[in-house]
């Protein structure tokens, strides 16, 4: 189900580390799948990244422009740099709109079913970026 709040403990996130605005490794040294991530990108929840991005997809019939067009993100960006990105923009941009999909701390009004529990998995995180990848 791809709606339900991920069950992590907060003490169960992946270590991870920032380098020159990016994640060099996948998180929990997981690989991601490129098909997932491309369902999850066309779902509306848990990440509903088009209520904010285009899309290049014919299935996607409508979607937001408050963010950039997800068309050619692989192109102008590594993996590691769209990692950084969909764990927490902010570290990237403080004044971002985007939330931050793989962060617990330092968040304030967090509704209580997901109170220290990221938006997404790591899993989730790394086929998001997998197919982001794709996207030259």
């Amino acid at each position: 189900m791809l709606g339900a709040a991920p069950t992590l403990a907060a003490d169960a996130l992946a270590a991870f580390a920032v380098e020159n605005q990016a994640i060099g490794a996948p998180l929990a040294g997981v690989a991601g799948d490129a098909a997932a991530g491309r369902a999850l990108l066309l779902a509306r929840d848990p990440a509903n990244c088009v209520l904010c991005h285009a899309l290049p997809d014919p299935e996607l019939r409508f979607a937001g422009d408050v963010g950039p067009p997800l068309a050619g993100a692989g192109a102008r960006l590594s993996a590691p740099e769209l990692r950084l990105i969909v764990v927490d923009q902010s570290r990237r941009n403080p004044q971002t709109v985007m939330p931050s999909y793989y962060r617990i701390d330092g968040l304030a009004r967090v509704a209580s079913q997901w109170r220290d529990k990221p938006i997404l998995t790591a899993r989730q995180v790394e086929d998001i970026v997998a197919y982001l990848a794709t996207l030259k």
